[in-house]
């Protein structure tokens, strides 16, 4: 059963697909920071200050452009990237192992098998 889940595993599909689900989540933190926190307060300050408001305190929302959280997600997807690159790296160093193993002999062909018992034969005499 572990064979087949490490043949299953080993399938490029199913690497691909999953670093594709990992990487996609990641990337969406950084989307989803982008959003609140950097391009939100950038806009929204403005269209308060239109619309009269004078103490951008009294919203529900924070005025202030979070560059920091938008750096973060940014390392936090470096690290998963990598952490993604080091497992894929080893997986692949893992298929080679496996292909790089010699094959078993192929058994000699029936003739020749034949003569070297009659050569052993032949010797005992």
């Amino acid at each position: 059963m572990l064979k087949e889940f490490k043949a299953f595993i080993m399938k490029g599909n199913v690497l691909d697909l999953a670093v594709a689900v990992i990487i996609g989540a990641a990337f969406s933190a950084i989307v989803k920071s982008l959003v609140a926190d950097v391009i939100t307060p950038l806009l929204l300050k403005p269209a308060m200050e239109a619309m009269g408001v004078a103490r951008l305190e009294e919203l529900v929302w924070n005025e202030t452009v979070l560059y920091g959280k938008f750096l973060v997600a940014i390392l936090n997807f470096l690290i998963v990237a990598f952490c993604i690159f080091m497992v894929i790296k080893g997986f692949e160093k893992m298929k080679k192992k496996e292909e790089e193993k010699p094959a078993a002999p192929a058994a000699p062909p029936a003739q020749e098998v034949l003569l070297t018992e009659i050569r052993d034969l032949l010797k005992k005499d």
